[in-house]
């Protein structure tokens, strides 16, 4: 019988997933899209990567609104070359637009891609991005406590440009106490669509890293933010999606 091959491990199995809703401009997924796809031709980024323990890394990209669709498979990279493919793949790739805002399915979804990940990860990330609360599905807090509870962490990057009825003026507060969670998690916001590309760079470079490494102050343990919680409302979208449907 042939020996097993022994699986490539990877310092961080990282699922990008990113908001196409409606609410979402076209210029604005456009900058989104460039952001990400510049970030892995960066030489800083491909640094970071190479500077793991076993220096590579596992991505795929997903887009989301009331459901999501993985854009990019799973795709390791191990240095310059490999993360200008994967930047090249999804340069290709068309945008969409994709009704509701479901950070819930999101979450379910992109815990599932985990599971058929090739590349077992020591860390694994699901970096989220939207610019608005949750308005289909189950309530984010649950979504985001089974994710944690399986070890994975959820950062976040606020999108805060949206001016409608869609979005909300706390969404960094809104995903501070129901989206991010897990050792080390953290938030970054965008408030001009020009600052996409800085805080996606820094975004990424900080998940590959680590959170201290990274220049970010570790929070405390998800346990430990509980009762912050309670202080927030985390059915704000919901309650919003409702009013609409009544009107």
């Amino acid at each position: 019988m042939p020996a097993r091959t022994a699986p490539v491990v990877v310092d961080l199995a990282l699922v990008l997933a990113v908001d196409v809703s409606y609410s979402m401009e076209i210029d604005e997924q456009r900058m989104q899209r460039e952001g990400y796809v510049n970030a892995f031709l960066q030489p800083v980024l491909v640094s970071a990567i190479e500077s793991g323990a076993v220096g590579r890394i596992v991505v795929t990209y997903v887009e989301w609104g009331g459901s999501a669709v993985q854009t990019v498979p799973w795709t390791l990279i191990d240095g310059a070359g490999s993360a200008a493919r994967f930047a090249e793949a999804l340069r290709r790739q068309p945008l969409r637009r994709i009704s509701f805002t479901s950070i819930s399915n999101t979450l379910a979804f992109s815990r599932n891609l985990f599971a058929i990940n090739p590349f077992p990860g020591v860390r694994r990330v699901i970096d989220l991005s939207g610019d608005g609360p949750n308005n289909a599905g189950v309530p984010a807090p649950v979504a985001r406590n089974s994710t944690v509870a399986r070890g994975i962490v959820i950062d976040g990057l606020a999108v805060m440009l949206a001016r409608d009825s869609a979005s909300i003026p706390d969404l960094d507060a809104y995903y501070e106490n129901c989206v991010i969670g897990g050792d080390g998690a953290f938030l970054l916001t965008v408030k001009d669509p020009g600052d996409f590309a800085d805080a996606i760079l820094k975004k990424l470079v900080i998940e590959i890293l680590g959170p201290v490494i990274g220049g970010l102050p570790r929070p405390d343990p998800l346990v430990k933010r509980v009762a912050g919680w309670a202080d927030y409302n985390c059915f704000v979208g919901e309650e919003m999606q409702e009013r609409r449907i009544g009107q």
